[in-house]
């Protein structure tokens, strides 16, 4: 995974901090002195809790009548959060608030080969 996670980095230094939760297994990464960033011990919940139930219940939703689900984003006041399933878990990134998310996201895709 830390391949994974040293290629998406490489995407734009837009990219504040990346996390891959799979197989009950948390890696992650964050770039280094970051203005406004949250505490590390506030996004390993994040990464637990939050971001598997958002996208469980953004799929079912999705599932219903909309086609499924690509991704979600969410925009915190101080940067954006761009959250995907992968594999048996999912793939976040935290990504400055001046850059589109979408764009962030076309490229993650190209990378994932989806």
């Amino acid at each position: 995974m830390q391949n994974l996670i040293h290629k998406i980095t490489t995407l734009s230094d837009s990219i504040r901090y990346i996390a891959i939760y799979t197989n009950q297994k948390l890696e992650s990464w964050q770039r280094d002195n970051l203005n406004d960033s949250s505490s590390s011990d506030s996004d390993v919940y994040e990464e637990l809790l939050v971001n598997p139930t958002i996208l469980k219940i953004a799929r079912q939703r999705g599932d219903i009548d909309c086609g499924g689900l690509d991704f979600v984003i969410i925009k915190y006041g101080n940067f954006y959060q761009l959250v995907r399933e992968f594999q048996d878990g999912h793939i976040s990134i935290c990504i400055d608030q001046s850059v589109n998310p979408i764009e962030i996201e076309k490229k993650v895709n190209s990378i994932l080969n989806i």
